[in-house]
């Protein structure tokens, strides 16, 4: 998938033509941002770690600290010809979901009742890391191929929101 670049459209404020972002906009646009630092060549996903409205962590799609990931080597998914959504345990990247808690925990954080944004719904592996980590809703733009996650957070009781995808445009006031 080809990426597109959109430039920066400084405006007077006055001027402003946007609405102001509504929280999960924002909070979803925040995960766009970590997104690009992904270096996975399948998907770029970004999460967020909330609570009280205030962002506790981040996390991307990537090799685990220290190790080469998928852009110095290859997709090894790719090479073995495993489809999207299936054996999400053959891979080099640490999923954006896990990140997110690994980080909000290397900080010592408390993260139970918080809201999780991620550009994609969850695999399984990483529901039942939201599940434990104590997450109360997932907030989400774009499935992904896997619906055990769906399930788990049913039995469990998270809540899981799906919206529309954020505006890509930032407005900017000088």
């Amino acid at each position: 998938m080809a990426r597109t670049k959109t430039k920066l459209k400084l405006t007077p404020i006055l001027q402003r033509k946007s609405r102001r972002p509504d929280i999960d906009e924002y909070f979803m646009k925040m995960c766009l941002c970590a997104s690009e630092r992904s270096t996975c060549r399948r998907h770029s996903v970004g999460a967020i770690l909330v609570k009280n409205k205030m962002i506790l962590s981040t996390g991307y799609n990537g090799a685990a600290k220290g190790a080469k990931d998928c852009l110095e080597l290859g997709c090894l998914r790719d090479e073995l010809g495993i489809k999207s959504g299936e054996h999400a345990e053959i891979c080099r990247a640490i999923h954006a979901e896990q990140n997110a808690i690994i980080q909000a925990s290397s900080k010592g954080l408390d993260i139970e009742g918080t809201t999780m944004y991620c550009t994609h719904s969850p695999c399984i592996i990483c529901a039942k890391m939201i599940a434990n980590a104590g997450v109360k809703e997932v907030v989400v733009f774009q499935k992904y191929p896997d619906d055990d996650s769906k399930k788990l957070f049913k039995e469990v009781g998270i809540k899981i929101r799906f919206i529309k995808k954020p505006d890509l445009s930032i407005e900017f006031y000088e």
